[in-house]
């Protein structure tokens, strides 16, 4: 389609409205359901996109026995959801705010369905993160949008925040497409007619003037297309100043377009969704670590902590700082970010070293407890310094690689020259290349080897969780996460930490309310999304829980907003 230069963005003014919300990401569930229940609401964007880190997200998310899972038959109930929800969450969150998400999940899926074109369907098969847990399903409850016509947009499409990953064709991909996509070398009666059907639609769609997406690009531009329908008003390159406040109570704030300040003032409350600190380095290595590289989360450029440091300064307190959605990936090349790796850590013919030549981890594992397992070594004392992703060529002969590389296509020239990718003919070669300790590389190579043979991981158990089979290779048998490496090529590829954004921010009670220390709610003020602390804790309980649960309370944070009584 041709592109359109993004429209001007609508002039700030002074003005009262009922609800502000700040962040155009999820913060946009709190704008459509302030809207449904008549609310003037108006939305604030810092960036010069709409959609936020959702936008360029896998676009999944998580909400427990919603209609899509109960159409589908998907076996889910609330009680099942509660005492799963309880399990992964321990005492790292309230309870009370867990409870609240699996209790309104169904009315926020309702609520998209009522104010938004979007379509969606069940990911069966994508199991929860800890599905052994109690109430762990290895089926899954992650959700997803359909391919979505963000033509519908018209002359706002512009405003739409571009995807993480651009493909060169038009081929609208959906995770559940994804994992066999990237399978269509082993299983091509699966993997190639997902091909054939996404380009067919995409290519297709362009001849009758559609632009079909999938992904988080689906989803932030279906929200979008309801808040446009809506016609509630979005303020983008207009950035949060500060909080104003009458006594005790939230009643706007301050924001800024083009150096120039106006008052919004929010006779029902100010909703606080824009995103967490994730590209604030200062925050990060703070709360986080010293050792993560600069600006290398996936999260949305904008997302420099300003809300959650406002809210502070208003009385909120704050928690799990030290929390981010981890996600391990090809480390960076000079000046460009980390590639995404989504279905490598699991699939056979592959493991994972440090610096040392030893394996360290359950390679599977979901990729917040990856991180999180990186970092308690480095507060341990015995940091994570490099991390190595070795596979022979067999491997790269059979799936994609950091989501572009497709089967024996030959990793990029630029990474071998940037020392973040090496070959090697045997073991101790590559050892050598990657400046790895010969004996110990040999010894890992041998043991992962005889393990593999057997199907059973002795050190780490990968492959023993439901979770860990879904990105698996389902015709390698006993085991479809372990595979010996055989002759041929040896690939050693250099991994970094990086992560979907920081999850720590101010702490929120069971409505969105921001709270002070006391527990004393912060009148008129809330948080959502990635800008509130997590309401799981320090735990990811399934894909797409991170959207999952700032669509949630954005519709809890709306609906108590109407609730309350305006302010004059």
């Amino acid at each position: 389609m041709t592109t359109r230069p993004a429209p001007t963005p609508t002039p700030a003014r002074d003005i009262t409205v009922d609800l502000l919300v700040v962040g155009a990401g999820t913060g946009m569930a709190a704008a459509l359901t302030a809207n449904e229940l008549g609310l003037s609401t108006l939305i604030v964007e810092k960036t010069k996109y709409v959609g936020g880190s959702t936008a360029r997200s896998g676009g999944a998310f998580w909400l427990p026995d919603n209609p899509i899972l109960r159409e589908a038959g998907a076996g889910d109930s609330r009680e099942r959801a509660e005492t799963y929800v309880r399990s992964v969450v321990g005492g790292t969150a309230p309870a009370e705010r867990g409870t609240a998400f699996v209790e309104n999940s169904s009315a926020t899926v309702e609520l998209l369905q009522r104010t938004t074109p979007m379509k969606f369907f069940w990911a069966e098969g994508y199991s929860d993160y800890h599905p052994e847990l109690p109430g762990g399903s290895a089926i899954g409850r992650t959700c997803e949008c359909r391919p979505f016509d963000a033509s519908v947009l018209g002359a706002e499409r512009p405003r739409l925040r571009p995807g993480l990953m651009e493909a060169p064709m038009p081929m609208p991909t959906t995770g559940a497409d994804y994992k066999w996509m990237n399978l269509m070398a082993r299983v091509p009666t699966k993997g190639i007619p997902r091909v054939v059907k996404r380009l067919a639609q995409g290519v297709g769609g362009l001849a009758l003037r559609r632009e079909y997406m999938a992904g988080g690009q689906a989803l932030a531009a279906g929200l979008f297309a309801g808040v446009v329908r809506a016609g509630v008003p979005v303020w983008t390159e207009t950035e949060l100043v500060r909080l104003v406040t009458e006594g005790d109570r939230v009643t706007g704030a301050v924001v800024a377009q083009g150096g120039r300040e106006v008052t919004v003032t929010a006779r029902r409350g100010v909703v606080l969704a824009a995103g967490g600190f994730d590209h604030d380095m200062a925050m990060r290595h703070k709360y986080q670590s010293e050792q993560l590289g600069d600006h290398e989360s996936l999260g949305a450029e904008g997302n420099t902590g300003d809300a959650i440091r406002l809210a502070q300064e208003v009385g909120a307190t704050t928690g799990l700082m030290d929390q981010a959605w981890w996600f391990p990936a090809v480390a960076a090349l000079p000046g460009r970010p980390p590639t995404v790796m989504l279905a490598e850590r699991s699939l056979p013919g592959s493991f994972i070293v440090d610096q040392t030549g030893r394996r360290f981890i359950n390679e599977s594992i979901d990729y917040m407890s990856y991180g999180q397992k990186v970092l308690e070594r480095e507060r341990a004392g015995d940091p994570v310094e490099s991390m190595w992703i070795v596979f022979d060529q067999k491997y790269r002969n059979s799936y994609i690689f950091a989501a572009g590389l497709f089967p024996r296509q030959p990793l990029p020239e630029s990474w071998y020259k940037a020392g973040i990718a090496h070959q090697a003919s045997d073991a101790a070669e590559l050892a050598r290349k990657v400046g790895l300790p010969e004996q110990a590389f040999a010894e890992t190579f041998r043991k992962f080897n005889e393990d593999a043979a057997t199907g059973t991981d002795s050190e780490f158990r990968r492959g023993q969780s439901a979770y860990d089979r879904y990105y698996g290779d389902p015709t390698q048998q006993p085991n479809p996460n372990l595979r010996p490496l055989t002759g041929g090529s040896l690939y050693a590829v250099k991994m970094t930490l990086s992560d979907l954004g920081t999850c720590g921010g101010v702490q929120a009670d069971e409505r969105a309310r921001v709270v002070r220390e006391d527990g004393s709610p912060v009148e008129g003020l809330y948080a959502i999304g990635n800008t509130a602390a997590n309401a799981f804790g320090h735990t990811y309980p399934g894909a797409g829980a991170t959207i999952g649960q700032g669509l949630v309370f954005g519709y809890i944070a709306a609906r108590d907003a109407a609730e309350r009584s305006p302010q004059s």
